[in-house]
């Protein structure tokens, strides 16, 4: 597998990890099954962003990346997003939520 399509998945990955977060928080929240508007323009936001990360072929998740790309209002309402969701996460995709803390405490850690 070449580089570019490794970086690739991984965005594609992060996507879908943003995406299944924002929908968690927006179903208990908002009250909707697919993402209201409010929402998916945060994850339209969210998706672009990765999409222009300089960061992703060495990075593991925006919370431990050395550059916020976002705007100061956006962060806030990510960084909401993933608390709520987070604390969830492990009664919707337990095996992905084990999956994405051992990368975080590995990055924090540097093993």
């Amino acid at each position: 597998m070449n580089d570019n399509y490794k970086i690739q998945k991984k965005r594609e990955k992060e996507k879908d990890l943003v995406f299944l977060m924002i929908k968690i928080f927006c179903k208990s929240n908002h009250k909707n099954d697919n993402l209201c508007e409010k929402c998916m323009g945060l994850y339209d936001y969210a998706s672009g962003q990765i999409n222009r990360c300089r960061f992703m072929e060495t990075k593991t998740f925006c919370n431990v990346c050395p550059s916020h790309c976002y705007k100061k209002d956006m962060r806030e309402r990510i960084r909401e997003v993933m608390i709520f969701s987070s604390k969830r996460m492990i009664f919707y995709h337990p095996i992905l939520t084990l999956k994405h803390v051992f990368i975080i405490l590995k990055a924090k850690l540097k093993i």
